[in-house]
């Protein structure tokens, strides 16, 4: 796949091009890739999707509290292993929404993207305050040398009940309706940096992880069970998001995740940590020694889930 990231790239092979915000690039989603694939394979046309960076709600509601499934760069590595030719994904600012649908088409669509076919659900707007509709998208069509084929309203609200359900299932802790919709576990990458130390003390040790993206939806404050791929090994662990209470009273809210069979210097390193069932809230013990009981009976808790996972 070739990732296109700039206003003044163009693509010189003709293409059929989707367009969408395609975050989680979940079930619906693939099914939509699936298709613009195959009409790319019988038509020998350039597979490619048109998404937009920053959301539009970013830029145009700069109090917005927006959360999306994926970052961007996890989209992009979603999309990578889709199996398409192009990502485009444009930026978005407060002049490109003033396009108007005319300017859109043809500096976008036509100049920019090289479409032949364009690919949209039938309730797709687009353009200055977003006024046009597929009807007139298919005039444009007929105007600059491009066909419109519509996604059925069946899959659009699919793709747009799936999206839904997924945000909600993951502020509701059913990580595992979540997965489902999605097709994956989902996940979120940080970086792991230096914490207070106290795991260690419990001998629970714990990898702390900062998400820079404000915009990421993270699950609620809780105990998770999770895995992460670490030197092509698949490690589980116990993941805790929160505020420490038996700790301290002014600590901010952390993510850390102590792995359960791993003995390795995580500082700096990237990682992506797939959730896999939420396990219990976040408690105030009375002491160190009583967390450590807690953190005890969370990781038998943990061994008995796995065993489960690594049977499936």
């Amino acid at each position: 796949m070739q990732l296109v990231t700039t206003a003044e790239h163009t693509i010189k092979s003709p293409t059929i091009v989707t367009i969408g915000t395609f975050d989680g690039v979940h079930l619906g989603h693939q099914k939509i890739i699936e298709r613009l694939i195959g009409t790319a394979a019988a038509t020998g046309l350039k597979a490619t999707i048109l998404t937009f960076f920053p959301h539009p709600r970013m830029v145009l509601q700069q109090a917005s509290d927006l959360k999306l499934i994926n970052t961007i760069e996890e989209r992009i590595e979603l999309l990578k292993e889709s199996g398409i030719d192009y990502l485009f994904v444009y930026p978005f600012d407060k002049e490109f929404s003033r396009l108007s649908a005319e300017e859109y088409v043809e500096k976008i669509l036509v100049q920019k993207i090289n479409a032949k076919t364009v690919v949209i659900g039938y309730d797709h707007r687009f353009g200055r305050n977003r006024t046009a509709n597929i009807t007139q998208l298919i005039t444009y069509g007929e105007t600059y040398g491009f066909d419109v084929e519509e996604i059925t309203a069946e899959l659009v609200d699919d793709v747009s009940v799936s999206s839904t359900k997924i945000r909600n299932a993951i502020i509701e802790k059913d990580i595992k309706t979540a997965n489902t919709y999605l097709g994956y576990h989902f996940f979120i990458t940080g970086t792991v940096v230096r914490g207070r130390g106290i795991g260690r003390e419990l001998l629970y040790p714990t990898a702390n992880i900062q998400i820079k993206e404000n915009y990421k939806l993270i699950p609620p404050i809780g105990v998770y069970l999770v895995y992460s791929i670490i030197n092509n090994k698949k490690v589980f662990g116990m993941l805790s998001i929160g505020y420490n209470p038996t700790i301290a009273d002014d600590i901010p809210k952390t993510i850390e995740v102590n792995f359960l069979d791993l003995d390795a210097d995580l500082y700096d390193q990237k990682l992506r940590i797939h959730f896999l069932e939420y396990l219990r809230g976040e408690e105030k013990f009375s002491s160190l020694e009583a967390l450590k009981k807690q953190l005890d009976l969370d990781k038998e808790n943990c061994l008995t889930l796995m065993k489960e996972y690594n049977a499936q």
